[in-house]
């Protein structure tokens, strides 16, 4: 599968090396953060909208610094994904209305009017295959060093590259209406669901897994598409307390990405950035998917 990601920048919090895996594309200047919105700071590696980026220009700020990472010490001794990564998808609500399989073997939804559903599971199967080198570049990052330290020995755990693809598991929660506005509590409650269905119950089974809670059309995660929301998408963890209606109680702690129908947004979250015309109309899912993919590896939680 060919997609493009020109532009994505990766990952806060983390000590960078050069790459190990040799599929890596050569070290430069370590990336910067990318721009935050205004907003709550429980939107980690939060994606501006254009909008926002273009009313906020020092935010929008995307020159590479030429000073490397530094690691900030993970949570909980947790730094960075260390294994191959596994990414559950998770399309929430009757909105997505009844699943069928397409040809190419991916699950459809009625309801998904513009294929989001096709196109995010694409995009995450076909990392790793093919001799793709984009996802080598995570591989330089890690964790079980000193925090600030700003270089990784080749001993440490590193980002782990995802051989044979990157997606573990579709689920179609459509048992129930998604919520109109979903809290960020919602979303992590949703991710905690997600991780018991897929049967990850314990830390051990989730220490690789991320889990996309796609929200259906027409809704509003967190504000998206609002004027309160200034994002396409962002990524954090269950455990968090500062997330608008606090940290979900649960035995074993998951990384989750607030991935709202990002057609709803048009060109403000990337359509036909890459495309022109209807073959760009998904440019955007596999934009902000891959960016809030990439932070959750080299920032697990």
């Amino acid at each position: 599968m060919a997609v493009s990601l020109a532009g994505l920048l990766v990952t806060l919090g983390v000590a960078a090396t050069a790459p190990t895996s040799a599929s890596a594309a050569p070290k430069t200047a370590a990336p910067k953060a990318a721009p935050t919105p205004a907003g709550p700071a429980y939107r980690h590696g939060a994606v501006p909208t254009v909008s926002h980026a273009s009313t906020n220009p020092a935010r929008a700020q995307t020159a590479a610094s030429q000073a490397d990472l530094s690691f900030h010490g993970g949570v909980s001794n947790v730094g960075v994904t260390t294994g191959p990564p596994r990414v559950y998808l998770v399309f929430w609500g009757t909105q997505w209305g009844s699943p069928a399989t397409s040809a190419q073997g991916y699950q459809t939804l009625t309801g998904d009017t513009q294929g989001m559903a096709p196109a995010l599971q694409a995009f995450m199967k076909g990392l790793g295959t093919s001799g793709e080198t984009w996802s080598g570049i995570m591989t330089q990052y890690c964790e079980g060093v000193a925090a600030g330290a700003q270089s990784c020995p080749a001993t440490a755990p590193h980002v782990g590259y995802p051989t044979g693809g990157a997606l573990a598991g579709v689920w179609a929660d459509t048992g129930a209406a998604g919520p109109a506005a979903a809290t960020a509590h919602d979303l992590a409650a949703e991710a905690v669901a997600a991780a018991t269905h897929f049967g990850n119950t314990t830390a051990a089974a989730n220490r690789n897994a991320q889990y996309f809670i796609v929200s259906p059309p027409g809704s509003n995660p967190d504000g998206f598409n609002t004027v309160q929301g200034n994002f396409c998408a962002w990524h954090d963890w269950s455990g968090d307390a500062g997330m608008a209606g606090g940290a979900v109680s649960s035995p074993f702690p998951v990384a989750f990405v607030n991935m709202p129908y990002i057609p709803d947004a048009g060109s403000n979250c990337g359509m036909n950035f890459v495309n022109r015309g209807p073959s760009g109309a998904l440019d955007g899912v596999t934009l902000a998917g891959g960016h809030e993919y990439a932070e959750v590896l080299t920032d697990q939680f």
